[in-house]
């Protein structure tokens, strides 16, 4: 029996699937320059990992799968590297989004758009508009992307609101303010996975996270696959979740 077919099997016993699985992919440098390649074709192997991951996930009856692509940070990264992954961005919407549109995927994108030049922002544009109608998965990347900008970009939004008199600040609760934020609409994630080793989130989702299930695996995100994606949704179904409550 395959690890694949072992962890589904657990799943079904369990009947646990998590609704949301957000994915910190980290690893792609650390492949690349493991096996003496340029960074750019550990960014290109990390995109067919995306590729898995969306099947995986669509297959496992995951409702909603976040991917952590590109961080607000990374725009500090060497240009010809930030360069190599905006154009690897492009390419990737470009190729996709007739088979994500045709497997019923629908694509969103989170975070700062305005750091990307014209014809990234027309190319994610057009792959929201064409893939609008899936209802298998909802893909959603985030781009440009740091948790704290968009709490303070939600405060700064609900002071003006306050200013103008729009919003009485009292009646302001939890779920006005996730209103405000980039995942307005979303669910939280029910499991965060992070590839490479590494224990920390990097300024992701970091209000949406306060009740997910946390993954850290030793695995490098070119690395990852079908097997590892089932092994996480099975570990998920072993867990007890009590969101701050005490069961005994």
């Amino acid at each position: 029996m395959s690890a694949v077919t072992q962890a589904r099997e657990e799943t079904a016993a369990t009947g646990r699937i998590p609704r949301h699985v957000a994915i910190i992919m980290d690893g792609n440098r650390r492949w690349a320059q493991a096996r003496g390649l340029p960074v750019a074709l550990g960014h290109k192997a990390g995109a067919e990992a995306a590729r898995r991951s969306i099947e995986a996930a669509a297959n496992a009856g995951v409702e909603w799968l976040t991917l952590f692509a590109f961080s607000s940070e990374n725009w500090t990264r060497p240009a010809d590297e930030v360069q190599e992954l905006t154009t690897l961005l492009r390419l990737y919407l470009r190729s996709e989004v007739a088979t994500l549109a045709k497997e019923g995927v629908r694509l969103r994108v989170i975070g700062d758009r305005g750091r990307f030049g014209p014809e990234l922002l027309r190319a994610i544009e057009q792959a929201e508009t064409i893939t609008a109608a899936g209802t298998r998965l909802n893909l959603v990347v985030a781009l440009s992307y740091g948790a704290r900008a968009e709490i303070v970009s939600a405060a700064r939004a609900i002071a003006a609101a306050a200013q103008a008199g729009t919003l009485d600040p009292a009646t302001l609760d939890e779920a006005g303010f996730a209103r405000q934020l980039f995942t307005a609409g979303q669910p939280d994630p029910d499991l965060i996975i992070r590839t490479s080793g590494e224990q920390r989130l990097s300024n992701f989702l970091l209000w949406q996270a306060a009740y997910a299930e946390f993954l850290f695996l030793d695995v490098l995100w070119p690395d990852f696959g079908a097997a590892h994606f089932a092994q996480a949704v099975a570990e998920f179904g072993r867990r007890e979740r009590r969101y701050g409550a005490r069961t005994t």
